[in-house]
């Protein structure tokens, strides 16, 4: 697990007095060091957390074990298909917390399965992001999640427990 400080601008173009918390959710460390590049080219300002598998995210999520002073995230870049625990027991577990409920969760997966996209959305995620295979159609997929997520929508609260 490691933090990566990168740039955001809040809404109305005022700088963000606070960091965005981002967890990024990745088997793959090609997967998880292209969307940290990714966030850094978008000039995101935050600070980015990696878990290598769902069992590690529900640690740092609710901060167990190593994880104890993690901070809540803003946001999840949740993948799918990882050992241990799978990305749909990841969104059961947050989905299933009166907490971690609120935390929008992004899916990027290669699946481009309708079965699998369905069963994301029923579970409440906020986008599904098919990861693109080419370098500039990825780069330019996390600039829009930016613009989206960053410029655009409102965030939730941090809940005064966490």
């Amino acid at each position: 697990m490691q933090a990566l400080g990168v740039c955001a601008v809040a809404p109305q173009g005022h700088m963000n007095p606070t960091p965005i918390e981002i967890l990024i959710v990745d088997d793959n460390p090609g997967d998880v060091d292209l969307t940290k590049m990714a966030l850094r080219d978008a000039r995101i300002m935050n600070e980015v957390h990696t878990a290598r598998d769902g069992a590690e995210a529900m640690r740092f999520l609710k901060r167990i074990g190593e994880h104890t002073t993690a901070v809540r995230p803003d946001l999840v870049f949740l993948d799918l298909n990882m050992p241990k625990v799978d990305g749909y027991k990841v969104l059961e577990q947050m989905k299933a917390d009166a907490e971690l409920r609120k935390i929008p969760v992004i899916v990027m997966s290669g699946s481009a399965a309708e079965a699998d996209l369905a069963r994301c959305y029923d579970a409440q995620i906020s986008a599904y992001l098919i990861k693109p295979t080419n370098l500039d159609d990825y780069f330019s997929a996390i600039r829009s999640i930016k613009e989206l997520w960053f410029h655009v929508v409102t965030l939730p609260p941090k809940s005064h427990t966490a």
